[in-house]
This record gives structure tokens, C-alpha cells and sequence, in this order.
């Protein structure tokens, strides 16, 4: 074969770039140059195993503000990643370069273990140590387990035993992260509290104890609405510090990171966000005046069951960007919104379509009263709720 049907042959053989494309890489990959050019940027003091310093750990989560930091002969913009108050985002890190656990509490969908994530990555450069929290975790996967096959072969033995995150993290130097952790058992809980207050890890099997190396600690994460579950013990608690990770309070940023992410979302597609400014503006002011209680025009609104979370309104902007890509005409994407958002509403409780309805015939009809075009899109679209 010549040399240039091979190369065409080659062409067809090659699959599709998206198709080998990971749906959800993790941030130390993500934004590996940023990570790499912040170590360099700053040389000063870190605490053991850290990564970065503190002070590049927070510029790394809240970004640059659009300004070009300088390194040598390069400079770099570094991007927003949690929008929220940097004196947060201090407390945390001054949190875990004390050594001291860090419990990340809030309201669903506040980006919560975005920030676990994001803190992992910025100082361990590596986010994947995580024990998922469900009824169902069990005191192994704090712990440790074993592998069966060498365990009935050789005994206990070190090949043997099977580390669970957080003792790899103990291993390391590093960061271990719990999702949701008041979804497990009190009991499955506490396996925390001698290993956050001893610092070791006792492997009566083995005769051993394993103690961890300078740098290891753990953030949790728990949702103030979740339902079943269990209540933290006092001594747990102890262990750690709280912080309370609240709704983005401005209408604006919180726009603005429904663009970015939906954008995001939609570029996976190959495609650009064909949502208008004034529609995402709208979809996010009405998840603000659902979640709240109350417009900015200062008019009462009844709240619904379900939580009306930055990264529900992120899920409903994304769908209506890619219903507008895949099923193309010349439709109002305006009336999308309250088809996407009625399932939001009505996710914890199904009558609560009568609250969404109520909103509709109060404050989208005040709104389409005072002449603004888009508001009364949104009216006219109010038979899509009636079911």
C-alpha cells in the first residue's frame, strides 16, 4: 500500500475525538497549567505535603479577577472557580494547614464539594481520596478491607489488606474527602474520631499501626436539607471546624456562572450556548425568587419543597441550550423555561405545581404588566404548568 492510502486509510480509521473524550475529568487535570504555574509563582512557605502555599491555594479557587499574574518570562490569567467570599475560601485553607478537619455545610446545589474538590486538587494534586456517604458505607471504607484471595492464601498479611481512601491520604501526606457524611451511620461515623484525634490507624491483624504522614486531613460535606439523615456525634464534631457554604447572594455572579457552566455544558456537544442573556437572566430570577421567599420587588412568594439550587438552574439552562441544538426552529426558547423548570419544582413534592402556578398569576403577570417583552413570553406560556 503507498505511502498516501496509508495515510487515508489511517484517517478513516481514526475514531471521533469526542468519543474517546472524558465526561468528567478531575480539576488536578482540568487545570493542571494553572496548578503548575502557581507553584512556581509563589516559592514561599507550605505547610507539609502542600502543594502550594496558602495564599496560591486561594488565588487557584477564586481566580485572578482578570488580572495577568507574572512568573518569569510568562503570565497567566487564573479562572474563578467558586463563587463565593474569599474570606471563606481563607478559613478553609487556614483550617487544613492547621490540621484540623474542615466540614463544609449548606443548603444542596452551593457548590459544596466543588470546593472539597477544588481544595484537594490545590493541595494535594490529587481530589480522587473519597468515601461517598450513603446508608449503605460501611466502617471498611474509612478503614481498611481485605483482599480475600491472598487473605485465605497467605493469612493476614500487608499484600492482603485493601486501604480505604482515607488511609491512602494517611499514606500520602494528603487529602481525604467525605461526601454527605451525615448519610451514614453513627457508628460508620465515629470509625472518623480515632483517626482524626490519634492521627494512626491501629491493624490489629497485622500488629500494626499505621500513622499518617504530615499533611494528611480530611474535608467533609453535608446538606442542611437532606432528609434521613444521621445526626454527627459530639466527639466527631470536635474534630472539626464548620463552615456554611450559602447561596450566591448577587444576581449577577450568579448569572454569570449559570452562563459559564451551561456553556460548558453545551460545548461538550460541539456547539455554543444559544440561550440569550435575557433568558438566562430570567431562569436565574426566578429561581432566586423561589428560593428566597420573596422578589426583589419586595412582593411574598409561597416557596416550594424542592431546593432552587445555582446548579438546578446550571441543569434547566444547559437542557434548554441543547433542546435548542438538537431541535431547531423558530420557537421562543422563553417558553422552554417553564417546561424545564416544573420538574425542578415538582421534584420533592408533586403538588407543588400549585405553587409554581401561583408564582406564574402573580409575579410573571405583574412583570408581562410593566410592558417587558420576555416576561410576557413567559406568561403566555403558562398552560405548560397546568398538566
Amino acid at each position: 500500500m503507498s505511502t498516501k492510502k496509508k495515510a487515508e486509510a489511517g484517517k478513516l480509521a481514526a475514531p471521533a475525538a469526542p468519543a474517546a473524550g472524558i465526561q468528567a475529568p478531575p480539576p488536578e487535570e482540568i487545570f493542571a497549567d494553572e496548578l503548575a504555574f502557581l507553584a512556581a509563582w509563589d516559592p514561599g512557605q507550605r505547610p507539609p505535603s502542600w502543594r502550594l502555599t496558602p495564599r496560591a491555594v486561594v488565588t487557584f479557587i477564586i481566580g485572578s479577577k482578570g488580572e495577568a499574574l507574572r512568573h518569569g518570562g510568562t503570565s497567566l490569567v487564573i479562572s474563578e472557580k467558586f463563587v463565593g467570599d474569599r474570606a471563606i475560601v481563607e478559613r478553609c485553607v487556614v483550617t487544613l494547614a492547621g490540621e484540623r478537619g474542615l466540614l463544609l455545610v449548606g443548603e444542596p446545589g452551593t457548590a459544596k464539594s466543588m470546593l472539597s474538590e477544588l481544595l484537594a486538587a490545590a493541595i494535594s494534586s490529587d481530589s480522587s481520596l473519597t468515601v461517598q456517604g450513603t446508608a449503605g458505607t460501611a466502617e471498611e471504607q474509612f478503614r481498611y478491607g481485605w483482599n480475600y484471595s491472598l487473605l485465605i492464601a497467605k493469612g493476614p498479611h500487608p499484600e492482603a489488606l485493601v486501604p480505604s481512601p482515607v488511609l491512602t491520604a494517611m499514606r500520602r501526606g494528603a487529602i481525604a474527602r467525605v461526601e454527605e457524611i451525615t448519610r451514614c451511620l453513627p457508628e460508620v461515623q465515629d470509625a472518623l474520631v480515632s483517626i482524626m484525634s490519634d492521627r494512626r490507624l491501629g491493624v490489629p491483624e497485622l500488629g500494626a499501626v499505621e500513622p499518617a504522614q504530615r499533611g494528611f486531613n480530611v474535608i467533609a460535606t453535608a446538606n442542611l436539607r437532606d432528609k434521613g439523615v444521621s445526626e454527627m456525634s459530639a466527639a466527631l464534631k470536635r474534630r472539626f471546624n464548620f463552615e456554611t457554604i450559602a447561596p450566591i447572594g448577587d444576581l449577577a455572579r450568579e448569572t454569570e456562572l449559570v452562563r459559564r457552566r451551561a456553556r460548558q455544558i453545551v460545548a461538550e456537544a460541539g456547539v455554543a450556548l444559544a440561550v440569550d442573556d435575557a433568558v438566562l437572566e430570567a431562569l436565574v430570577t426566578v429561581f432566586r425568587d423561589l428560593r428566597l421567599g420573596r422578589t426583589v420587588e419586595g412582593w411574598t412568594v409561597e416557596r416550594p419543597s424542592s431546593v432552587m439550587s445555582t446548579a438546578e438552574a446550571v441543569a434547566v439552562a444547559s437542557s434548554i441550550g441543547l433542546a435548542a441544538t438538537y431541535f431547531p426552529g423558530d420557537r421562543d426558547l422563553a417558553r422552554l423555561v417553564p417546561e424545564y423548570l416544573l420538574g425542578v419544582v415538582m421534584k420533592d413534592e408533586p403538588k407543588d405545581r400549585g405553587k409554581l402556578l401561583a408564582y406564574w398569576d402573580a409575579t410573571v403577570k405583574r412583570r408581562a404588566e410593566g410592558e417587558a417583552r420576555l416576561w410576557k413570553a413567559l406568561l403566555d406560556a403558562r398552560r405548560v404548568l397546568e398538566g
